[in-house]
């Protein structure tokens, strides 16, 4: 059985398990970690009306460093909304997208706001957000899970989920 846990952004814990290993990858052979979260980021933006991200430098190597950790929390990184997902097996950035983008379908575009359910999906879409940053890593058994796991750190830039800014800035599916 594959585990899976995310963080909403700046909410609570959400925990689920999946029982199935995600659909074969989408993704080019050989494509940089950079490039798929980037590539993901961007289709599933599309999708909503939100423009392209590019990759953040700066935030970069912090994000690893972070991941590296193994401590699923919010790292408190001033300034960047934060998405997290861990996972046994073969979790990679395409398992966690999926999961974060799957949130969708409980956003109610008619009470726009803040959700623990959709907080994932909310950021990964948020018009504003013209940067991100990821990192996987993988962690030892009993960090995260009693398994050892893999962990999956996004930030984002301008952060996301603002109150009274999501009409503004979750698009409705195109």
């Amino acid at each position: 059985m594959q585990l899976t846990l995310s963080f909403a952004s700046l909410a609570i814990l959400i925990a689920s398990s999946v029982s199935a290993l995600p659909n074969p990858s989408t993704l080019e052979a050989g494509q940089s970690f950079e490039d798929q979260a980037i590539d993901l980021h961007n289709t599933n933006r599309a999708k909503y009306g939100a423009g392209p991200v590019t990759w953040n430098e700066e935030i970069a190597a912090g994000v690893q460093d972070y991941a590296n950790k193994c401590v699923f929390k919010h790292s408190g990184t001033n300034g960047v909304g934060e998405n997290l997902g861990a996972g046994t097996g073969n979790y990679t950035i395409e398992t966690a997208m999926r999961s974060w983008m799957n949130e969708a379908s409980n956003y109610d575009y008619n009470n726009p706001v803040f959700s623990q359910n959709t907080g994932h999906f909310t950021q990964v879409v948020w018009k504003a957000t013209n940067q991100i940053a990821c990192a996987i890593a993988d962690c030892p058994a009993g960090t995260i899970f009693q398994k050892s796991s893999r962990y999956v750190v996004c930030q984002y830039t301008p952060p996301g989920n603002y109150r009274g800014r999501f009409s503004a800035n979750v698009g409705r599916p195109q």
